[in-house]
């Protein structure tokens, strides 16, 4: 079992900064090149690129809670919930066989 996640190319997980703005103000994050493929999946569905996505995310969370404390993690959370909706159907469907 251990193959599949040791085995993986070290570019998955490689760690990339993207410049862009947030609420105005130019910044930086940086994140793991599997998360940026899944941040860009989720911007592509919603028919906005990745940089609006995050920007649009970052918005919300500052209205719901006031502020984003550690927002790279938040974003991390945010691709792991977007796996766990695709993954739901297919899970559905072997239940019910």
């Amino acid at each position: 079992m251990c193959q599949i996640f040791a085995g993986q190319h070290p570019d998955r997980y490689e760690t990339v900064t993207r410049r862009l703005r947030l609420n105005g103000q130019s910044t930086s994050i940086r994140l793991e090149r599997a998360f940026w493929g899944i941040l860009d999946q989720i911007a592509a569905r919603e028919g906005v690129s990745t940089p609006a996505f995050i920007s649009k995310l970052h918005a919300e969370v500052l209205e719901l809670h006031g502020e984003a404390r550690n927002f790279t993690s938040l974003l991390r959370c945010a691709c792991t919930i977007h796996l766990g909706e695709e993954q739901a159907p297919r899970i559905t469907a072997i239940a019910a066989e």
